[in-house]
């Protein structure tokens, strides 16, 4: 019986180094096709990730992954809120026509949060602009948008295809909030908006698409419902589905991946989860573009204590990557579960992962989904585990392969329900733990995380060793914002 290990039992020895923190890139890959400029993706959990988190993972130069404890229109429409929310040319943008009531412009503003509308005839070509400043709700509500509208002819306006880099030109030369491109017989072809060039200069690192769009996630689960899942999320423009299940060296999942790929062999598919060198054979062999490796090392996970199954976290990681090398392969790894701070993140991607997947550390901020509860003077917010008996009640119970089972006390689950302390915006949590994986490259004079993993010397510590790692001999001290003294 051989030994296994996880993040706790090591440690990583210092080198010889000339790399300052701020010197160190965190660039990765999530698939040879997405680049990472910050190697961090949040779960595709129900108390995790929905459009806020994707949003604010993506503006960093991460992924977010949106859960699938939604119905196919709400998770689509998620999708598409990430989508739309930064882009440089956006192409088929929301229009109305001259005659609609300010009612609908009024509406499209609640909803999609526009504020200008383009105004287009019956044949696609720019009449106008409608914004809200143009009228005046509940007293305009009935009048036609062409009444309120700014006619073509006081806009300022691009005509034939031009590069975002001219078209920002002219945003800032005319001061204009939005700019509208037109083909040369008038028709409205895409709209640039001076709030996307702010959000450029704001966020260098956000991980976009080649449209300029953030990149975002989906998970579709196995089986058929997960292929009508994904014919509708690639539509919606998801850049990477994730076939996300308990146990991802199985027949279905292994089926639902090659007709998949079949339908769609250029679209990013990742899958999992697993812990075995045989099971990334499998599903390379597949097609899988990504492999997720981790059976029960999550917080709220319970799947090792219920089916007695699984591996611990770091040999799981060790053992996959040795077999993707030993293959030729440079299908990326993605470490998920069991992060409890920045140094297991060092520890995850210097083992062979490319980037790491975190529920726990991203939950109970203002970015999650839910609502912030207040229990004994203090605030919390609900984290749960996809396996637990409310999500699965919800949706996830086929990733745990019950998805026959129609009563919630016919389920056996393999996660819990708890809380989280509250935590702010997520922004603050990624900044800490960006800065505490560089201070660990700096350590190891690793400028990137390939030479992290080259240069990387794993020791094992004793039980003594980790009370060590921590603060000790104290009879208290203040708090960290990247320490809690639960760890």
């Amino acid at each position: 019986m051989r030994e296994t290990l996880t993040f706790d039992d090591v440690l990583l020895v210092p080198q010889k180094s000339d790399v300052l923190p701020k010197d160190a890139h965190l660039t990765s890959f999530l698939t040879h096709e997405i680049k990472l400029n910050l190697p961090f993706l949040s779960a595709p959990m129900d108390t995790v990730t929905e459009h806020g988190m994707a949003i604010a993972l993506a503006l960093s130069g991460g992924l977010g992954i949106i859960h699938k404890n939604l119905s196919l229109e709400q998770q689509v429409a998620e999708v598409r809120c990430v989508k739309r929310f930064e882009n440089g040319f956006i192409e088929n943008p929301v229009t109305v026509k001259p005659d609609d009531k300010i009612l609908k412009v009024d509406k499209i503003k609640s909803e999609l949060g526009f504020k200008k509308v383009p105004v287009c005839d019956e044949g696609g070509r720019l009449v106008g602009l409608i914004s809200d400043v143009d009228y005046y709700m509940p007293d305009d509500a009935e009048a036609p948008v062409r009444e309120r509208m700014r006619p073509l002819g006081e806009l300022k306006i691009a005509v034939g295809k031009i590069e975002l880099d001219e078209a920002n030109r002219l945003l800032r030369m005319f001061r204009l909030k939005t700019l509208c491109v037109v083909d040369e017989s008038g028709k409205l072809a895409s709209i640039v908006t001076r709030k996307d060039l702010e959000k450029n200069q704001t966020y260098p690192l956000a991980c976009k698409n080649k449209h300029k769009q953030l990149r975002v996630g989906a998970a579709i689960g196995a089986g058929e419902f997960a292929l009508a899942r994904a014919d509708a999320l690639v539509a919606a423009g998801a850049d990477a589905l994730v076939i996300d299940t308990a146990h991802g060296h199985s027949e279905g999942v292994l089926e639902t991946l090659r007709r998949v790929k079949q339908k769609y062999p250029y679209q990013p598919v990742l899958a999992g989860n697993i812990a075995t060198g045989a099971a990334a054979r499998d599903l390379i062999e597949a097609g899988a573009d990504a492999i997720k490796v981790g059976i029960g090392p999550g917080s709220i996970c319970t799947t090792r204590v219920v089916s007695g199954v699984g591996m611990p976290q770091l040999t799981a990681i060790m053992d996959v990557a040795e077999t993707v090398r030993a293959m030729g392969s440079q299908t990326p790894l993605i470490a998920d579960g069991g992060i409890k701070n920045s140094g297991d993140i060092v520890k995850a991607l210097a083992a062979g992962a490319s980037s790491v997947m975190m529920g726990n550390m991203f939950a109970g901020t203002d970015e999650a989904p839910g609502r912030v509860e207040f229990l004994n003077g203090r605030m919390y917010k609900v984290y749960r585990g996809m396996g637990s008996l409310e999500a699965m009640d919800r949706g996830s119970k086929d990733r745990y392969g019950q998805c026959d089972v129609s009563e919630k006390n016919k389920l056996v689950p393999e996660g819990v329900s708890g809380r989280v302390p509250y935590k702010g915006h997520v922004a603050r949590i990624i900044f800490q733990l960006a800065g505490g994986v560089k201070s660990g490259m700096g350590y190891l004079g690793a400028r990137t995380i390939p030479a992290l993993q080259q240069k990387a010397e794993f020791i094992k510590i004793s039980s003594s060793g980790v009370r060590e790692n921590h603060p000790h001999d104290l009879l208290s001290f203040d708090a960290a914002p990247n320490y809690r003294a639960d760890e």
